[in-house]
């Protein structure tokens, strides 16, 4: 997967007249390290999908531009009372997703490392200090509007109460409730590599 800049957007035709199109398109220059192209996209996909000059954006498998999203997400783990490994997931609480089920986390602001800006995130979202650990993975997932780009950390618990700042709900999950909840497409594709890590093994709480 390749990420360009958007450089220039300039109208692609004078007119829906001349062209036969339904509807006027826009010339995207796109730069990456490499190379440089133009790709033509409806003018109204820019606005609907937040794609802009200064923007970085991928081209998906089906030729579509979607804006680039990168972020970071925190797999808080712990035990119960029984000994068991458990998992903090939150129902997320605005947007266009909202409801649905996530692991808690962020964008990556100028200038932090993923670890620093999910330590900010947790911080700001939940009031409370996490180490992070080894990254899981990094799932790649396009939805209809963006690309998503999102590193995943086990993360540990040193201080505070996960308290809900922006989050609806919150539960803590043993292996085996996984499923219980309608997690977002891009989280759920991770569930498989926690589950495959966490079987036969247990944490010692923070």
């Amino acid at each position: 997967m390749k990420v360009y800049l958007v450089e220039e957007i300039t109208e692609a035709d004078f007119g829906c007249e001349e062209t036969g199109r339904k509807e006027p398109f826009a010339l995207l220059k796109l730069v990456s390290d490499e190379e440089e192209k133009y790709v033509e996209v409806p003018e109204s996909e820019l606005a609907a999908k937040g794609i802009s000059e200064g923007k970085k954006v991928i081209i998906s498998d089906n030729g579509k531009v979607l804006k680039y999203v990168r972020v970071v997400a925190a797999v808080i783990k712990a035990t119960n009372e029984k000994n068991e490994p458990i998992i903090f997931a939150t129902q997320r609480g605005y947007g266009e997703y909202k409801d649905g089920w996530e692991f808690p986390g962020g964008k990556i602001e100028k200038g932090e490392t993923p670890k620093e800006a999910l330590a900010r995130e947790i911080k700001e979202e939940l009031d409370t200090i996490i180490s992070v650990g080894e990254l899981i993975d990094t799932v790649e997932y396009d939805y209809p509007a963006f690309h998503l780009s999102m590193d995943c950390f086990w993360c540990d618990l040193i201080e505070g109460n996960l308290v809900l700042k922006e989050h609806e709900a919150a539960r803590w999950l043993t292996v085996d409730k996984f499923d219980s909840v309608d997690w977002l497409p891009a989280d759920i594709t991770l569930i498989g590599k926690i589950r495959e890590k966490l079987s036969g093994k247990t944490y010692c709480q923070k």
